[in-house]
């Protein structure tokens, strides 16, 4: 077999190969000889159908499957004695350039995987965010949870923050109506922040029956691009005014929440427990990505376009998936695969450096420190014992977990290395609220 190697750019690649136009010929003779002693055809008997018919209804087929064969193991023979990292797959294609009729020649271009530095730690400054849960922060929490169990009331009184208005509404940007711009009996709830500030704002101190014109101007990143940056004018009836009715804090609320016997000091224990157990989630993950963006900020590394097209490809399935089992139809919803480039960047290059950081500092994950997360994971369920024995009965279980310890060795390999400021945040900055 003759080959040769030509480097196109940093990563990209070209093998040269021409395999022995003799053999191939002798691979497909032979396969069609094995054919014809078993395919049944209309007028003939088993086995007895001849060769030439043979050759003319399965030739481009057997020559087809031949040819592929004698491709992938030459090409894997070259990459193998090349020590080549082959990124993604190769694009396969025929030459005819010079074909003496004795060699079959075609081309394989492909990435390769990188070899990079990984950057020093030292350079980099990573602000991690510091809180300690109070007794109002657990108050407010438990406000929350009584909101979300709140029950509503129809009030004959004009509308004000916190009350849920059903609304018939249409919609129009020049007088022409829109995707999306119309509803009927769409609940809006004054203050919570669901519909854009406009639209709350041209309902609010309305009154059951009332109907009202209003604008409202769409952000210039907003979803819809056929609406983006622009005014519309709508047309709302409010057909009911309903006030929010929290349940009182007692013992019925406190058994709502799973507390049996309603004990109201004991539910505020659960709701701390859970509180905390939360923060400390989110610190943590919070951190985790600045130590992510730590490592992609100082380490200078290409990424193969093939490694980010195979990212953008299962981030479209996945997206079509989800909306898949909301019940949404797909025709409806077109992807744009430049949409998930981004963010497959981004995946792919902390794949290749966070890899990399876990071979060069043997930082796998240690059977102690995966149990440990396993035990805190089964705390949550009310038989713990029975949890963990679920988790190590599947190995993808298992594998979650791991995963998560991996890194956890990450972030504490970097934090070791990185100036780290302790910097305090607030409980609803944290969790992502308004206040």
């Amino acid at each position: 077999m003759q080959t040769n190697l030509e480097t196109l750019s940093t990563l990209e690649r070209r093998i040269n190969m021409a395999v022995p136009a003799e053999e191939i010929n002798k691979e497909i003779a032979e396969r069609l000889k094995k054919l014809s002693r078993t395919t049944r055809m209309a007028g003939f008997r088993p086995g007895k159908v001849p060769y030439k018919l043979i050759e003319q209804q399965y030739g481009p087929q057997v020559r087809s499957e031949v040819l592929g064969n004698a491709v992938q193991k030459a090409f894997t023979e070259v990459v193998s004695a090349q020590k080549l990292r082959v990124a993604g797959y190769p694009r396969i294609e025929p030459k005819t350039e010079g074909a003496d009729g004795a060699t079959i020649a075609f081309s394989a271009t492909f990435e390769v995987y990188p070899e990079f530095k990984l950057g020093d730690m030292a350079s980099a400054k990573i602000p991690r965010s510091q809180l300690k849960v109070s007794d109002a922060d657990v108050d407010n929490t438990i406000e929350v949870l009584r909101k979300q169990r709140a029950t509503w009331h129809a009030v004959t009184r004009a509308a004000q923050a916190g009350d849920q208005l059903k609304v018939d509404f249409s919609g129009k940007v020049d007088g022409v109506e829109f995707a999306g711009g119309k509803g009927a009996d769409v609940p809006v709830v004054l203050g919570e922040g669901r519909m854009l500030p406009d639209f709350e704002k041209g309902l609010a101190g309305a009154t059951i029956g009332e109907a009202r014109t209003f604008d409202v101007t769409f952000p210039e990143n907003y979803g819809a691009k056929e609406v983006s940056g622009k005014k519309a004018t709508f047309d709302a009836t409010v057909k009911s005014v309903e006030e929010p009715m929290l349940p009182a804090l007692n013992a019925e609320f406190a058994k709502s929440l799973g507390v049996a016997d309603g004990d109201i000091d004991k539910m505020r224990a659960d709701v701390r427990a859970n509180v905390e157990r939360e923060v400390v989630k989110r610190l943590a993950d919070d951190v985790k990505s600045k130590v992510m963006q730590a490592l992609i900020d100082t380490t200078q590394i290409e990424v193969p376009k093939a490694l980010i097209g195979m990212e953008v490809e299962r981030m479209v399935e996945s997206a079509r998936a989800d909306l898949a089992a909301r019940g949404m139809k797909l025709e409806k919803m077109p992807f744009d695969p430049a949409m998930f480039e981004e963010q497959a960047k981004r995946r792919v290059t902390l794949g290749l450096i966070v890899g990399e950081l876990i071979k060069e500092h043997k930082l796998e994950a240690k059977p102690e420190q995966v149990r440990a997360l396993v035990d805190v994971f089964a705390q949550t369920y009310e038989h713990p014992p029975e949890v963990v024995k679920w988790v190590y009965s599947e190995a993808q279980r298992l594998a979650d977990f791991e995963g998560q310890a991996t890194e956890a060795n990450v972030v504490a390999w970097v934090l070791g290395r990185a100036t780290v400021e302790d910097k305090p945040i607030g409980f609803n900055e944290l969790m992502g609220k308004t206040a």
